[in-house]
């Protein structure tokens, strides 16, 4: 990060108010009660980090940079190809062969330039994502692999910073957040267990597109809940059946026996 990022950083986190042109900009947001002044003042000085920026991590970016998240990181060593751009809407024609968090910095700037937005484009160690997911008051999973799952339900946990995890494949999507700020809260193996076997991904099963922008733009809602201390998904699952149209939301208990949360 250079001087002036950094800088342009802290004043984001560090503010005492709004100024005239955000309370313009937000004042949908700030008519709501359960937001107000003080939360919108709240989501200005808060942090979020995005892991993935493809199809959950495209609506669920863009909503944050909306709704005035003070500061992204946003964290992706992949490039964009012109098959992402069927879900991955962040992203622009133009943007194809571009690192994609420098694709999403670039599109997310140009919503909003209220906010800092850092870009991590390289694959982190286990090690580098718990000194990252310490210093963020919010995390979003929007990876689709279990290996990078697993190791941000351990930085989060060790954290106790929410983490808010979404999936979508073919139809299906579904949504849970893991607040580790409770004790009673579960964690992503007590729903699947980290040796429950073969995964399933998009690349080789397919997706719907707007099925990954529905469980975005919810990752981006739960986030915003966190950092407002408002009721979220913790202790629950969402499953979304987008060829019915039917939610269903199932109780998620902390799994006593998990190899990872568990108080024994």
């Amino acid at each position: 990060m250079t001087k002036d990022n950094l800088k342009q950083s802290n004043e984001m986190l560090n503010k005492t108010e709004l100024n005239d042109a955000e309370l313009s900009r937000y004042s949908r947001q700030i008519l709501m009660p359960d937001i107000d002044y003080a939360g919108q003042l709240i989501l200005s000085k808060s942090h979020a980090v995005i892991f993935g920026l493809g199809g959950l991590g495209s609506p669920a970016s863009l909503y944050l940079a909306a709704a005035g998240i003070g500061k992204l990181t946003l964290v992706d060593f992949d490039e964009v190809d012109d098959s992402n751009l069927q879900r991955q809407i962040v992203h622009r024609e133009n943007n194809i062969g571009q690192a994609k968090v420098e694709s999403a910095k670039q599109n997310l700037e140009n919503l909003n330039h209220h906010i800092c937005i850092e870009t991590i484009s390289e694959k982190l160690t286990e090690t580098e994502i718990i000194e990252l997911v310490k210093n963020a008051d919010v995390v979003l999973d929007c990876t689709d692999n279990f290996t990078s799952r697993f190791a941000l339900n351990r930085a989060c946990y060790q954290a106790k910073v929410p983490l808010v995890s979404g999936a979508a494949i073919r139809w299906e999507g579904q949504l849970s957040t893991y607040d580790f700020r409770k004790s009673d809260s579960p964690c992503y193996q007590c729903l699947y267990p980290e040796d429950s076997g073969q995964e399933l991904n998009c690349s080789q099963n397919g997706v719907l597109s707007p099925v990954v922008g529905m469980i975005g733009s919810m990752q981006a809602i739960e986030a915003v809940k966190a950092l407002l201390n408002l009721p979220t998904l913790t202790g629950k699952l969402m499953i979304i059946d987008a060829y019915t149209m039917m939610i269903r939301t199932l109780n998620l208990k902390k799994d006593v026996k998990c190899k990872h949360c568990s108080d024994e």
